[in-house]
């Protein structure tokens, strides 16, 4: 089935066959975003959005069917965007600000974040977030639109669909008035992304009235698609992280539920437990009862790459080699720690100005003594200046670390790491990053074959 995974692998250079089966062709994909920022600070409950693979957008208000080798969209509810109830984007630039896989950059700061979103909102979104009339950004959330994946790391639950109902769902959408009532308790994203769900398979998705007192929140609603998904074993349904992008930008945080989110909540449970313990005992009864911490979003979830097909993430053991490697290569006590790179980098963009290349890839502009030096952050153009520049082994450095970092949800996949690995040594020319490199896919390679001999 031409799934999320299956349809990437057309952008390695595999044509996506047109004239098969209705069972084929689509999928629906239910994306839980964490929260992130100070309205993560308050509420827990993230963000639902519904990437649907056959469905693509002739415009963000108008829908039409997708051509062979096209990714579908996302759609999606946010409050404050041109008064319109739902806007439609095309899968890259919804995750990544770029319409490209490989301009994705592979390390990102808040500055190079709001270029890429609104140069592509100058170039795409006019019509729902046109510029304000002296010229400058509009304000709204029409940022949320684009380049969700710098913000937040995204969970996502996929089954199958058809291209009949692909077209039942586009004359629907495209009939009815798009005109905002967007109410946080009663009509929110998730919401949303109930309803465009339950048109494709009524009533899979509904609300909790006693884990979340009756609101519709995201992680609700990827509970009842896998049970859903559970009851229908006919109907194929995958998993997958989509991981946050490297950077400077604070990490996102675990979605909870509603009753969740103020029991594991020191800000809301201690007050309530000093004011009203009865209160605070029935918030616990019902954390406890409900099984509301038991679900784990990431559970046997593949990782998502926009330039490959859906991996297995880094294992433990695998981690913690490359992790060795990494500190090998980097044993010279002059050179800074993690934290000190990381910072360092966010000094730099700091005092640089994100641009595009002559090809249309994010480079940064860094003024150093009396010249300005482009460096190119994206796996298509970072090597362009040549090997042996500090600046970018810095920043693969800097990626690498992030990647190997433990803890969240799964950030990498090995692919992941041998790509940017790759990329470090050819920066370094060092013949040591090319023997550890060959250390570690040998070992993987022997601890693989172990792995499977073991097997009963």
């Amino acid at each position: 089935m031409f799934r999320l995974g299956k349809i990437l692998r057309g952008l390695s250079g595999l044509v996506v066959l047109a004239g098969c089966c209705a069972w084929a062709q689509s999928s629906a994909t239910l994306l839980l975003e964490e929260p992130y920022g100070k309205l993560g600070f308050f509420t827990a409950t993230g963000h639902a959005a519904v990437y649907l693979s056959g469905v693509c957008a002739g415009t963000p208000l108008m829908l039409r069917a997708c051509a062979p080798g096209e990714l579908g969209a996302v759609i999606s509810r946010y409050d404050g965007v041109g008064r319109y109830d739902w806007v439609a984007i095309p899968l890259i630039p919804y995750l990544y600000a770029v319409e490209q896989p490989d301009d994705v950059p592979l390390f990102a700061d808040a500055k190079m974040v709001n270029f890429l979103r609104d140069q592509y909102r100058r170039k795409n979104l006019e019509s729902v977030a046109p510029d304000k009339s002296n010229g400058q950004i509009p304000a709204g959330n029409w940022y949320e639109l684009v380049g969700t994946a710098y913000d937040r790391a995204t969970y996502a639950f996929e089954i199958e669909t058809t291209s009949t109902q692909d077209e039942a769902f586009i004359r629907a959408y495209n009939s009815a008035p798009n005109r905002s009532h967007f109410r946080t308790v009663s009509s929110n994203c998730a919401d949303f992304a109930r309803n465009v769900i339950n048109f494709y398979f009524p009533r899979a998705l509904h609300r909790s009235v006693v884990a979340d007192v009756g609101i519709a929140t995201p992680k609700q609603m990827a509970k009842t698609l896998l049970k859903y998904s559970a009851r229908h074993p006919e109907l194929e349904f995958s998993r997958f992280v989509i991981p946050q992008i490297p950077g400077s930008i604070a990490r996102s945080t675990p979605v909870h539920g509603v009753v969740e989110s103020f029991f594991k909540s020191k800000k809301y449970i201690v007050p309530s437990v000093v004011v009203s313990p009865i209160f605070a005992g029935c918030v616990a009864a019902v954390y406890v009862g409900t099984g509301a911490g038991h679900f784990d979003p990431a559970r046997h979830a593949l990782v998502y790459n926009a330039q490959r097909d859906l991996e297995s993430p880094l294992g433990a053991e695998d981690r913690s080699a490359f992790q060795s490697e990494l500190n090998h290569l980097q044993a010279d006590p002059a050179r800074e720690t993690s934290g000190a790179r990381t910072e360092k980098w966010a000094h730099l963009f700091r005092n640089s100005a994100p641009d595009f290349d002559a090809e249309g890839r994010p480079v940064l502009r860094i003024q150093t003594g009396d010249e300005v030096v482009s460096v190119g952050v994206a796996s298509s153009n970072i090597m362009d200046n040549g090997a042996g520049d500090r600046l970018i082994q810095e920043l693969l450095e800097a990626r690498l670390h992030a990647e190997l970092r433990r803890g969240g949800s799964p950030k990498v996949s090995e692919s992941d790491v041998e790509r940017d690995w790759n990329l470090l040594q050819k920066s370094q020319g060092n013949p040591e990053a090319v023997a550890s490199m060959r250390r570690l896919q040998t070992a993987g390679l022997n601890e693989r074959a172990e792995r499977a001999g073991n097997r009963p």
